[in-house]
């Protein structure tokens, strides 16, 4: 089966995106951080770390990291991130001393020099930390561990945090990515949601990371915004259109002020309705297609000749607690609060609270409060699940022969569910393979749901955003 060509995607129509307008899992990992439990602790890191370091090919294997910075100086309305605001920088200090206990801990368990093709800075906002912090930081993870060549290296951006000359020393510090949180250009918008940046700030910048040569820029928009209107948001996709990132995702807004207490403060008459929002989506596929983007998959698009996007067409698009990326499925090793990691068939998060996670690093202990050991059935699952969200095909052969197991039969429940979307014409399931359509790439969160067991057990998904 050949991989799908998305070039030229299909756009669908309003009633097929309303039809499809569920709340369902990113799938950046399987099974998904909702199901971590308590019982998981800092020992079964411990242990994982060790078998990791006894394989023979364990200084072969290159890590990812992803370092977590809670703090940002003002609060955004729509937030549902783990942060602390505050005008008080000296904080960072102080956590940057935390950070560099966990990084000592992990250099403990696995040896220093350990490979590093892929680092994420996330937050929050990374760039509450100073030049020099930052510089402190990545010098702290040099001497842990070797930042291999032509590796993904990317930070998040406040635009508001940032000139010319921070991201240049960005650049000096090996960043070779950044990822600009625009969310919405328009005025009234940003008021709504307490995020003024203005459009010619975010302009400069993006003109100053391109003549300062970073591989990669991309730009998050959220469309369902308070004060957002079809004319409005029309105009930011014109005006992202003309900055012309290499990345686009665009997310919708999830209103859940009774599980994120920032969201209270916006009008929830202020935000669009229901057919609004889903005219939102449909409006900026085409706005996107019509730009030359591809649609990489869920709610993610690039320049054709961005890397992700080539990774896609040649089917090497792998997918991890970041997102889409181009490098190899590798163990993952989350520092900072809340951060999450994944070492062998195990996954991990961090205390979310600031006083926990230093009382765990004073005690000497790994700061983790959750987490999982995956079944086998887990494995074979999250295996059917990462092919369809990151090569949109599957050959049951492939599964058969890592899991021993007869797909037909293990997913009988499934395929005939898969059936119904086949009629759909999102899926084309036969007996040997499947593969979802290029109309079908615009559900691919739907498609893999069918395959989560813990999902179809407990139909809760309201804590979940919208699958498209």
């Amino acid at each position: 089966m050949n991989a799908l060509a998305v070039d030229c995607m299909p756009i669908p129509s309003q009633q097929l995106i309303q039809r499809f307008d569920v709340s369902g899992p990113r799938y950046t990992a399987y099974p998904t951080a909702d199901r971590f439990v308590e019982a998981f602790t800092d020992e079964h890191v411990s242990q994982a770390l060790a078998q990791r370091r006894s394989g023979a090919a364990a200084m072969l294997l290159p890590l990812s990291l992803y370092v977590y910075i809670p703090f940002c100086e003002s609060l955004c309305y729509y937030c549902a991130c783990n942060k602390i605001v505050t005008k008080h920088h000296e904080r960072g200090e102080t956590y940057l001393r935390y950070l560099s206990r966990e990084v000592d801990l992990y250099t403990a368990h696995l040896g220093s020099g350990q490979a590093v093709s892929q680092l994420h800075l996330g937050g929050g906002s990374p760039t509450f930390l100073s030049d020099g912090e930052l510089r402190e930081l990545m010098t702290m993870l040099r001497r842990s561990f070797n930042f291999a060549p032509g590796g993904e290296y990317s930070i998040e951006i406040d635009p508001r945090t940032v000139d010319a000359a921070r991201l240049a020393a960005l650049a000096e510090l090996g960043f070779n990515r950044l990822s600009f949180g625009v969310q919405d250009f328009d005025p009234a918008v940003q008021k709504a949601v307490h995020r003024i940046q203005p459009t010619e700030q975010v302009f400069s910048l993006v003109e100053a990371a391109r003549r300062i040569g970073f591989e990669s820029i991309n730009m998050d928009l959220i469309y369902g915004l308070p004060q957002q209107t079809l004319a409005s948001f029309d105009r930011t996709l014109a005006q992202v259109a003309q900055l012309r990132p290499d990345r686009i995702a665009l997310y919708a807004y999830a209103h859940l002020p009774q599980s994120f207490k920032p969201q209270r403060r916006i009008d929830a008459a202020e935000l669009p309705a229901a057919g609004d929002k889903l005219s939102m989506l449909s409006r900026s596929l085409s706005a996107f297609q019509n730009a030359g983007y591809v649609y990489v998959g869920m709610d993610h698009f690039a320049l054709p000749n961005d890397v992700l996007a080539v990774a896609k067409r040649q089917g090497r698009l792998h997918r991890n607690f970041q997102g889409y990326s181009t490098q190899p499925d590798c163990d993952l090793i989350g520092l900072g609060v809340s951060a999450i990691g994944k070492v062998g068939a195990t996954y991990s998060q961090n205390t979310k609270t600031l006083a926990e996670y230093y009382d765990y690093l004073n005690q000497g202990r790994l700061p983790v409060v959750r987490g999982l050991a995956l079944s086998r059935d887990d494995l074979v699952r999250r295996s059917v699940i990462m092919a369809l969200m990151c090569q949109g095909q599957l050959e049951f052969e492939s599964i058969e022969l890592a899991h021993l197991i007869d797909f037909n039969s293990y997913f009988a429940a499934e395929l005939a569910i898969l059936h119904g979307m086949q009629e759909q014409g999102l899926v084309e399931v036969d007996a040997t393979s499947l593969q979802i359509t290029k109309m079908g790439w615009y559900f691919v969160r739907g498609v893999a749901m069918v395959f989560d067991r813990y999902l179809q057990a407990d139909r809760t998904r309201a804590r979940f955003s919208r699958i498209i």
